[in-house]
């Protein structure tokens, strides 16, 4: 037995234990997911703020809108926020919105932002929708626009906040299979990270649909404290509460749709951005993943080479196929499970998970060497560009403005 074949066999059972494991939580995953669908929703749905920052008019737009507008809610205000009067949703937007005719308990209102140095344009949108909302709002709910929420998103997303001991209530998006294969990639790789949520105590809130009591809020000082200096809005707030010893929740039903086409390289800038951020603000978690991901593809390639060794004996050989198989198999299981989730979610959107729906377990051997590229990456990058603009992340506190486009 040669030393390169005993390293393997130590790395490969160590990558089938984890793969197992990841596979165990997948099928917890799909049991919550199931148990909340079948549950009636709660009934606390107090006066809400529901803000929406916004850039540009993408994919979308006026069907995300509408989805807003059309929440099953009883009392709520929808606060939409732009940088500046010359963003294309600022024109969108204001046309929109003058031609709508709110229900009974909507209300609508358009936030100008403007901008902030030292601050990310999300968060300094997200600041001013909050200092925007009405005073009588007892939940403060913050989305992003380029999801589409179904009609009871808002309900069930705040519900969970009945419960005292619950401080935050998240959904988080679910990528939708686009028309080419980087963005058939795009869903296989950001549903491995949705499917990290669930029944558990480690979740985190996701900015594009998370719910808080305004008295929580202002109490930790979230827009003051948390949001001053940063970019990500959404790591901020789950630090300050677990900081307060505070629980987040997720809420299943409030997976919300996304689907958008996209190159391979953006694919690559939009997935080093998200772990460049996940670098800076949850540096744990990035030395988590990294371990796990380095693991994988070096038990890979350890494997790969030796079946192409001649000096492998035909037994090594056929134990290192056996092997490699079994952790391909564990993983296509588990995107097979993120396959199942989708059809039941989204049952409008039959027909196109019936032809692109496999790419969820189709492309996931292809999700760890795509990350690990990702995790590498932000090992020694600092700046992203998000919306045109240019940041340079010195800290989880402190963020420079490199270049900004004009909306």
């Amino acid at each position: 037995m040669t030393l390169a074949f005993q390293i393997f066999l130590g790395l490969a059972a160590l990558l089938v234990v984890q793969s197992l494991v990841a596979l165990r939580d997948g099928f917890k995953f799909l049991r919550y997911f199931c148990r909340c669908r079948r549950e009636p929703l709660g009934g606390f749905a107090p006066p809400a703020a529901v803000i929406i920052p916004c850039k540009g008019v993408g994919a979308g737009f006026d069907a995300h809108v509408e989805a807003f507008l059309a929440q099953d809610y009883p009392r709520f205000q929808l606060i939409f926020v732009v940088a500046s009067e010359k963003d294309s949703a600022h024109v969108a937007l204001a046309a929109r919105l003058a031609a709508s005719r709110p229900g009974a308990g909507l209300a609508t209102k358009l936030v100008v932002a403007g901008y902030a140095d030292g601050c990310g344009e999300k968060v300094t949108n997200l600041r001013r929708g909050f200092e925007a909302a009405d005073s009588a709002a007892e939940v403060l709910v913050f989305a992003d626009i380029d999801a589409r929420p179904g009609r009871e998103w808002l309900r069930a997303l705040v519900a969970p906040l009945g419960d005292s001991g619950v401080m935050v209530s998240t959904g988080f998006r679910w990528y939708l299979p686009g028309g080419n294969f980087a963005s058939r990639l795009r869903a296989a790789w950001d549903t491995s990270v949705a499917t990290l949520l669930g029944d558990h105590d480690h979740n985190f809130a996701w900015g594009g649909s998370m719910a808080v009591r305004a008295a929580d809020f202002r109490r930790l000082q979230v827009a003051e404290r948390h949001w001053s200096g940063t970019v990500s809005d959404d790591y901020a707030l789950t630090r300050a509460v677990r900081e307060a010893g505070g629980h987040i929740h997720f809420e299943p039903r409030c997976l919300v749709a996304s689907r958008e086409d996209s190159t391979f390289a953006a694919l690559l800038r939009w997935t080093n951005r998200q772990i460049i951020i996940t670098r800076v603000y949850a540096p744990h978690l990035w030395r988590m993943g990294l371990a796990g991901y380095s693991l994988y593809v070096a038990t890979m390639l350890l494997g790969l080479a030796l079946l192409v060794l001649p000096a492998t004996t035909a037994p090594a050989r056929a134990a290192v196929a056996g092997l490699l198989a079994i952790i391909q198999f564990l993983g296509i299981a588990k995107g097979g499970l993120r396959s199942m989730v989708a059809r039941e979610h989204f049952p409008e959107e039959a027909e196109s998970l019936a032809r692109d729906g496999g790419c969820y377990w189709q492309l996931a051997p292809l999700v760890p060497w795509v990350m690990l590229y990702n995790f590498l990456v932000a090992g020694f990058v600092r700046r992203i560009e998000w919306h045109g603009t240019e940041y340079e992340l010195l800290s989880a506190r402190e963020v420079r403005v490199l270049r900004r486009s004009g909306g």
